[in-house]
């Protein structure tokens, strides 16, 4: 493949995303159910190539596009490859420039976000695995492996869902990133849609502390753009341009906290080969990027050296969001739709049955586990446990625009204790391996376990101290 298949295929999708932001921005449809660009982008590419155009010319009596659409198979071929390679960008900006705080702090600040964190993904688990063991597998000839789909594609959204495909190509689930895409997307969409119905609907019944009165998105919020009063930088300069370029800089540690975790994962092969591979193999199939989470090693150096702050948060947000948008755009232009065809009822249930834990866990665990801003701290782990942390977080700005509640900071702390084991963490990315060496049963029996504690510890530690809280606040008041 030369480099100017490469350069092309990146050109195109800049092209593809500008033409998604037009549709923003121009039609009133897409704007009030908040649709990312990157998500647009990748149906209008998904609808240009072999998958929807070369079909529908197949049934016209033509076959000009039926191998590649507009674009050419190279240029498929770059596509395929790209969103495994941009995953481990995403998870290594995760933490780098971010403040690492003590333990016990984030544990005071954030231990009922985590414990309505842990009960979204977990109860994904235990209900994706249910029914895959009593439905899915039996019925519809499923792999058992399709259990994991819900948490793999709601609270790993897309970019997880795209990073495993490998992995689940070589265990021989060929179809399960097409059918984790698919539900990545039912998760953003739904969680867009459904997120802010339930905001309308909180606002109106009086359970938001922060909005009143009708929810009213300004027409720039609506079509994804600043006023010129409400602009603000995308990032800060830490070094001089003459010495290094800021972006460039921040590029070489991500590059350092890739190369930290392939170096990590190499090495947990290679005991793994050496020590018990006749027996399983779990290492062997765990794809690079939840390691490279654990570049925030070189965020710790640095605190501890006087130089953390060499490192920008805000620049290394923008490189994510950059990764992550080409990442969408890539996945969902590369989609099988045969794959969901000839899988259309496990995709259905899947879906369907978690979109409903979603909201049952948002509205009957939040209020008891929270306390007070519980609509609003809750409605951020809702939107991201059916999709990205982006989901939550335009949600919380809904919800909550001008920043009184506790929301942002404990979701934020809470992604630090998260994130390296669910949505796209060490569990989900050991579940699919596990799922083919052990079955169903020990994944469920372990995730049913985490269920039951993570709802325990809400209802029987935070909601009473909660309570005393509210409490002491009213007296004071």
């Amino acid at each position: 493949m030369s480099a100017d298949t490469i350069g092309l295929a990146l050109v195109l999708l800049g092209l593809i995303l500008l033409v998604a932001k037009g549709i923003r921005v121009s039609t009133p449809l897409v704007q009030k159910l908040f649709l990312p660009s990157s998500i647009i982008g990748g149906a209008v590419a998904l609808l240009l190539g072999p998958e929807v155009l070369g079909a529908l010319g197949e049934r016209m009596g033509t076959d000009r596009f039926a191998e590649a659409g507009i674009y050419t198979p190279e240029i498929l071929d770059v596509w395929s490859a790209l969103p495994g390679l941009l995953i481990s960008v995403i998870f290594a900006t995760l933490f780098l420039g971010s403040e690492i705080p003590h333990p016990k702090r984030v544990f005071r600040l954030v231990g009922p976000q985590m414990s309505m964190g842990v009960t979204f993904a977990s109860g994904q688990y235990v209900l994706g695995l249910a029914l895959a063991a009593a439905v899915l597998v039996p019925f519809f000839g499923a792999s058992p492996m399709v259990g994991a789909l819900i948490e793999l594609g709601f609270e790993g959204g897309h970019g997880t869902a795209a990073g495993m495909r490998g992995v689940m190509e070589d265990l021989g689930f060929p179809e399960g990133s097409d059918l984790a895409l698919a539900i990545a997307t039912v998760g953003v969409v739904g969680g867009i849609i459904i997120g802010v119905g339930l905001i309308n609907w909180a606002v109106r019944t009086g359970r938001t502390e922060c909005l009143h009165g009708d929810l009213d998105q300004s027409l720039e919020e609506q079509r994804g753009l600043f006023r010129d009063d409400e602009n603000y930088p995308a990032a800060t300069m830490t070094s001089r341009p003459s010495s290094i370029e800021p972006l460039a800089l921040h590029f070489a540690f991500i590059s350092l906290a890739v190369v930290i975790g392939i170096l990590l994962l190499e090495g947990a092969r290679g005991l793994e080969q050496r020590f018990w591979a006749e027996t399983i193999e779990i290492f062997e199939f765990v794809p690079l990027f939840p390691l490279a989470m654990l570049g925030v090693l070189v965020q710790i150096v640095l605190d501890k050296t006087g130089r953390g702050g060499i490192i920008d948060h805000q620049m290394m947000l923008r490189i994510q969001g950059l990764a992550l948008d080409i990442l969408i755009v890539s996945a969902l232009a590369t989609l099988s739709l045969a794959a969901i065809a000839d899988n259309w009822q496990p995709f259905l249930i899947l879906s369907v049955a978690g979109l409903a834990w979603s909201v049952l866990a948002l509205l009957l665990l939040a209020p008891r586990v929270i306390g007070r801003y519980w609509f609003e701290r809750g409605i951020g782990d809702f939107g991201q446990s059916m999709g990205v942390t982006a989901t939550g977080l335009i949600l919380m700005r809904i919800a909550d625009p001008e920043n009184e509640s506790p929301a942002y900071e404990a979701f934020g702390y809470k992604q630090l204790a998260f994130e390296p084991f669910f949505g796209g963490g060490l569990i989900t990315a050991a579940a699919i391996p596990l799922i083919y060496n052990f079955g169903v049963m020990p994944l469920l029996i372990a995730m049913s376990v985490v269920l039951v504690v993570s709802i325990g510890t809400g209802l029987l530690y935070f909601a009473p101290k909660a309570k005393k809280e509210l409490a002491a606040e009213t007296a004071s008041a």
